[in-house]
């Protein structure tokens, strides 16, 4: 992906940050939503002084998902997840929340990129009904 320079947004600095797997894993997030919705706005939120770059939040009719980085995992959070069908079990994290359901990805964890698309797909459908 070529990105020039004077057009860096927060979240293409925020993965410039993460040389390891979790710049990976938040970059093929990203892939992955742009295929199921290319005209989803991508834009970082809650910058603090230890996260200056924020958290990268998708959003169309609502927010979509975000992607939270941490030391030990990327955490994908879903604010609809609770109405949304899981058939394949993605959802491992934030379980016992009324409407939110998130995916905890660690070091070496394989992501369903399918079945990713498809809950990325139903998030879509519920925000926009």
């Amino acid at each position: 992906m070529l990105v020039v320079m004077s057009r860096l947004t927060d979240f293409d600095r925020r993965l410039a940050e993460l040389p390891d797997w979790r710049g990976v894993m938040l970059t093929t997030v990203r892939e992955l939503i742009h295929q199921v919705d290319p005209q989803i706005v991508e834009e970082a939120k809650w910058a603090t002084p230890s996260n200056p770059y924020g958290v990268p939040v998708w959003s169309h009719g609502g927010t979509v998902c975000t992607g939270e980085v941490y030391s030990d995992r990327v955490k994908l959070t879903f604010p609809l997840g609770a109405m949304l069908p899981d058939p394949h079990g993605l959802f491992n994290a934030s379980l016992n929340g009324s409407s939110r359901r998130a995916i905890d990805l660690k070091e070496g964890d394989e992501l369903d990129e399918a079945a990713f698309r498809n809950l990325v797909r139903a998030a879509l459908e519920a925000n926009l009904r």
